[in-house]
């Protein structure tokens, strides 16, 4: 064999791809990274834009410090800081269980520190290395650095802190209230719990109205290096999908409609550059478009919600407003509505069409515009929520 692949559809006897590789390629197959793919390892993957805490920690504005109550003077300003933005960001815990789990000797923390000890966000964990998992007892990073990226940035360095600090520990347990489970899901968390409950049982605290979700290691992924592992997964699909579609060749236009002409033109369909290489033949022009069923629009509903409550701006909509913080919302808005209503209506079938969800989308940001100041933060959070939903609406319609 010279390393070549047969014909997939050809009659030649196949061999498995497993057979002609070298560990290396092991190694990338495994990230997702074709290793049959013409270019592929040659050519330089598209690579998005830095977010900015991970420019922040490249440049040393922010350090990500381990921190457990060792007694130490900087230790303990770390943790009173932790406790603080914990607080904060948290303001259904009472402060005195923040503060017990904290400086607790068998809790460990992660922090971002700005500026010296300054603490824009954190993790406080509970390991059990003899049963093979950690809880995330807290987590929050500082609300005006929510857009940041500051919250991905600190899970992924926590995963790479447990692998080093923990080899073997590969199973991460939580209790998400309905603010964050979205943010858990885009870290790889899941509602399914694979770790058998004999394990974990009685072991970590159980929070009334808390979702409890699980993470599981992968062995061979490099967690501060999955921007570049993402990057090269992409461009390799991209490279697969040029050599079976010509989807991303340009062909010039009509020159018909050049010079601000062709009104009254009529044109042959397989004249058009391009059409007939698609596949395209004329009976297609009378074929109608499948229609839109039921469960089609529910996956739609489905990854709307999942992007809403993805969304760096999504904080403040997560769940009901608290009527003992905001104690006169309830008299000035009539029809109150959140994600984890929406999520909760839509798990249970309530919604009939893609409108009826659309309408209740609608209907937070107009509450919070009727409730609030005009250039107040919420206002603000709520147009760029609005704006990303929309956007997200008009390209999943097409």
């Amino acid at each position: 064999m010279n390393g070549e692949i047969p014909p997939i559809n050809g009659h030649e006897h196949a061999v498995k791809l497993e057979e002609q590789m070298d560990e290396g390629q092991l190694d990338r197959l495994v990230t997702g990274v074709t290793v049959d793919t013409e270019g592929a390892a040659t050519s330089a993957p598209p690579v998005k834009p830095e977010k900015p805490s991970a420019i922040e920690l490249r440049k040393g504005l922010i350090q990500i410090i381990p921190v457990e109550n060792d007694g130490q003077p900087r230790s303990l300003v770390i943790l009173t800081n932790l406790k603080t933005l914990f607080r904060k960001q948290l303001p259904v815990m009472p402060r005195e269980y923040i503060a017990r789990l904290v400086f607790d000797s068998n809790s460990k923390c992660l922090a971002i520190c700005k500026r010296g000890y300054k603490v824009v966000g954190g993790i406080c964990y509970r390991p059990f290395p003899h049963r093979g998992f950690a809880e995330i007892v807290f987590f929050a990073t500082a609300s005006v650095a929510q857009e940041k990226g500051y919250g991905g940035l600190l899970m992924d360095h926590f995963k790479a802190h447990i692998r080093r600090t923990y080899p073997d520990m590969m199973y991460f347990l939580t209790y998400a209230d309905n603010f964050a489970v979205g943010y858990f899901k885009k870290q790889g968390f899941s509602k399914e719990i694979t770790l058998d409950r004999a394990v974990w049982a009685g072991y970590i605290k159980d929070y009334e109205g808390g979702t409890i979700m699980q993470c599981t290691m992968l062995r061979r992924v490099d967690y501060l290096n999955t921007r570049e592992i993402i990057a090269q997964q992409r461009e390799a699909i991209l490279a697969k999908i040029r050599q079976m579609s010509k989807s991303h060749i340009v062909y010039p236009g009509l020159p018909q409609f050049q010079d601000g002409r062709g009104e009254g033109v009529v044109v042959d369909p397989q004249d058009v550059p391009g059409l007939k290489e698609s596949g395209w033949t004329p009976a297609m022009a009378t074929t109608d478009r499948r229609p839109v069923t039921k469960n089609t629009e529910r996956s739609i509903m489905g990854r709307l919600l999942s992007e809403m409550q993805g969304h760096p701006s999504a904080w403040p909509f997560q769940s009901p407003v608290n009527r003992a913080e905001v104690p006169d919302y309830y008299e000035v808005i009539n029809q109150p509505m959140d994600l984890s209503t929406m999520e909760e209506k839509l798990d249970s079938g309530q919604y009939q069409s893609l409108e009826e969800f659309a309408d209740d989308a609608q209907l937070i940001f107009d509450n919070c515009r009727f409730y609030n100041a005009e250039d107040s933060m919420w206002c603000r959070h709520a147009n760029k929520l609005e704006k990303a939903f929309k956007d997200s609406l008009d390209r999943m319609r097409e």
